[in-house]
């Protein structure tokens, strides 16, 4: 008798450690390990406005662009699906398993 994979119902607790699916050696390790963007709100924090929407977190817009460099991808809708499904950007930037990359909702 064939089995069959049941799919009918999803799974309603996950056990996910983003940073343990992340390997040791893989290059955003490295380049976390070495970057610091601490000052970035502060400095960047008299250029935006207090009556406006909320924008997008301008670190995550760094870590973000760093990756584009860094993967020669220079199309934005690129980069965001790229790391939508790739575990390592997302942890690179910041974003948990579920989160929705911030710049996908803008640029659909």
């Amino acid at each position: 008798m064939m089995g069959r994979l049941d799919q009918r119902q999803g799974q309603f607790f996950y056990s996910f450690d983003l940073d343990e699916a992340v390997p040791d050696d893989h290059m955003v390790r490295r380049i976390a390990a070495v970057l610091d963007l601490g000052w970035v709100h502060e400095a960047l924090e008299p250029r935006y406005s207090n009556t406006c929407r909320p924008s997008i977190d301008p670190e995550f817009m760094l870590l973000m662009l760093i990756l584009g460099y860094v993967l020669a991808i220079r199309s934005e809708r690129q980069l965001a699906r790229e790391i939508q499904v790739n575990l390592a950007y997302r942890w690179f930037c910041g974003l948990g398993i579920e989160d929705k990359v911030p710049v996908n909702q803008r640029l659909s």
